[in-house]
């Protein structure tokens, strides 16, 4: 990968041996291998046996989960925050693997609508639990940078499943719940 990021930089105009960008190829190779290393992830690894026969009937939420991808039209950055919820149903999951689970999706190229859905069937999957909402809120840099160039435009997208979907009261509770402080109705 470093002899193509070396071209890149040529036919850019750049000349690779110049002091800055000596290492450049060899910086960019371990940073896009870092940023996609999500392909490479075993999700029932890495849940691991952090699964746990619980009782705990009511809704569980991480929300504001921090989270990066790379769009795959432009392979240029967009991030944001992640919230999932969950309706235990017999297991709970440990905390720490829900984020777990969104840096596995989030790194690899993306668009933001299937890594919502990804995210929100792997929790459905792995838990079996009586419904998923996951709602991400991201910039993307493939807007602000370049093409449309608005800085200031988030885009959300939310997957719900079971009856995140079909209880309309179990759904806006959970939406309610992730407003931020002071916001909430």
């Amino acid at each position: 990968m470093k002899a193509l990021i070396e071209n890149i930089l040529k036919e850019l105009g750049e000349d690779p041996s110049r002091e800055g960008l000596l290492e450049t190829p060899k910086r960019v190779d371990k940073s896009l291998r870092f940023l996609t290393s999500g392909y490479h992830i075993d999700i029932n690894k890495l849940v691991n046996d952090a699964l746990y026969t619980d009782n705990y009937d009511e809704m569980v939420i991480v929300k504001d989960i921090d989270m990066f991808s790379l769009c795959e039209h432009h392979m240029l950055p967009f991030f944001g925050k992640c919230h999932v919820a969950y309706l235990p149903q017999g297991k709970i999951i440990g905390l720490s693997k829900i984020p777990r689970i969104v840096n596995a999706f989030s790194r690899r190229l993306q668009v933001q609508e299937r890594l919502t859905t990804q995210v929100a069937e792997c929790l459905q999957e792995t838990l079996k639990p009586g419904g998923v909402g996951v709602v991400i809120e991201a910039l993307h840099l493939c807007m602000s940078m370049r093409g449309v160039e608005k800085q200031s435009s988030y885009t959300t997208t939310s997957s719900m499943l079971g009856c995140f979907k079909s209880d309309a009261r179990t759904r806006s509770e959970f939406l309610n719940l992730i407003q931020p402080q002071g916001t909430r109705r």
